[in-house]
C-alpha cells in the first residue's frame, strides 16, 4: 500500500540528525542580547558542528595561527560565515542520505539545496528587501520534503512520471495526483514540526496562493522562487523534476526581481557556490 502523508513525515522526523538546532542558532545570531559564549554553547551541543567550525577556522583560507576553542573560531569566522557553515553542516548530514528518488546522483539534493540557498542570499543582497540569513536558510530548506518522499515513495515514481506526461502538468501536481500530497506538503509539515518561522512554512509550496501573506512574507516567497529558477538554470545537482514547474513572473516582478537582475546574479551565485563546495560543486559525494 502507498504510504500516507503522516507516514512520510514521521519517517523524516525519526531521523537522528534532523536540523532542530538551526532555528535556535538563527534566533541567537540575530538577537541583540546574544554574546559569543551563547553561540559557543549552542554550537558545542552538536559535536560535528563544533568540529566543522574549528576545521573551517583553521583552514588555509584564513592563513592565520590555529585556534583551539569554539569561541576563538567564532571570532575568526564572523557571524555570517559561521551561519553558512552551521546551516550546511546541520542540514547536510540529513541531505546526503543516499536515495535514488528524482534520479539523483550522490549528494545531488544537498548540492542543489545549498546552491538555492546561496542564490536566495545573493538576490536578497541585490534587492535589499530580505534579510540575508533568513533568505539563505529559507532557500536551503524549502524543498526538504523531497527526501522523505524519495525514501518512502520510490515505487510510485514511475506512476508520477507517467501522470505528469499524460496530464502535461507540473511535478508537484503529478505527485498530488498519484500520492495525494507532494514534497511541498511534506516540507511544510516538517518545517512546522521543527519550529522554523511560519514564513518558511508558507513559502515551501511554490504553487500556493500567497495573496493572504504579509508583504514581507510574499517578498521572501518571491526571492526563494527566483532562486529556485537560478539553481535550475545552473543545472548543478538538479533532479528530474527541475524544469517541470511554473515560473511565477507576476510574483517576481512585484518585488523587483526582473530578468536583468536574475541574469546578473547567476555568476555571483556560481562564484559563491564554487567557494563553498569547491571540487564537489558539480559532482561527487559531499561529507560533513
Amino acid at each position: 500500500m502507498p504510504h500516507t502523508f503522516d507516514e512520510v513525515c514521521n519517517s523524516a522526523l525519526a531521523l537522528p540528525c534532523s536540523p532542530t538546532l538551526l532555528p535556535r542558532l538563527a534566533e541567537t545570531l540575530v538577537s541583540d542580547d546574544a554574546d559569543l559564549m551563547d553561540l559557543a554553547k549552542l554550537i558545542e551541543v552538536d559535536p560535528v558542528l563544533a568540529s566543522s567550525t574549528l576545521r573551517l577556522a583553521n583552514s588555509a583560507y584564513f592563513g592565520a595561527a590555529p585556534v583551539e576553542t569554539v569561541p576563538d573560531a567564532i571570532m575568526r569566522l564572523g557571524a555570517r560565515e559561521l551561519y553558512r557553515l552551521a546551516a550546511v553542516s546541520l542540514l547536510g548530514r540529513w541531505m546526503t542520505i543516499e536515495l535514488n528518488g528524482y534520479r539523483w546522483e550522490a549528494s545531488d539534493f544537498c548540492r542543489t539545496s545549498v546552491i538555492t540557498g546561496l542564490a536566495t542570499e545573493v538576490l536578497a543582497e541585490e534587492t535589499g528587501r530580505v534579510e540575508g540569513s533568513a533568505a539563505y536558510t529559507c532557500g536551503l530548506v524549502h524543498q526538504i520534503g523531497k527526501l522523505p518522499i524519495a525514501f518512502c515513495c520510490a515505487e510510485e515514481f514511475n506512476d508520477i512520471r507517467q501522470y505528469r506526461e499524460n496530464h502535461d502538468c507540473t511535478w508537484l501536481q503529478a505527485e498530488r495526483g498519484v500520492l495525494g500530497f507532494s514534497y511541498a506538503d511534506v516540507s511544510k509539515g516538517l518545517l512546522a514540526e521543527w519550529q522554523f518561522p511560519k514564513a518558511f512554512v508558507e513559502v515551501a509550496d511554490p504553487e500556493a496562493d500567497f495573496t493572504e501573506l504579509s508583504d514581507a512574507d510574499r517578498c521572501l516567497a518571491a526571492h526563494v522562487h527566483a532562486a529556485h529558477h537560478l539553481a535550475a538554470a545552473l543545472g548543478l545537482g538538479q533532479g528530474e523534476d527541475a524544469f517541470f514547474y511554473t515560473l511565477r513572473d507576476d510574483l517576481l516582478l512585484e518585488f523587483g526581481l526582473e530578468p536583468e537582475l536574475l541574469e546578473g546574479a547567476l555568476p555571483l551565485v556560481f562564484d559563491r557556490a564554487s567557494r563553498l563546495l569547491r571540487e564537489r560543486l558539480a559532482i561527487g559525494e559531499i561529507t560533513f
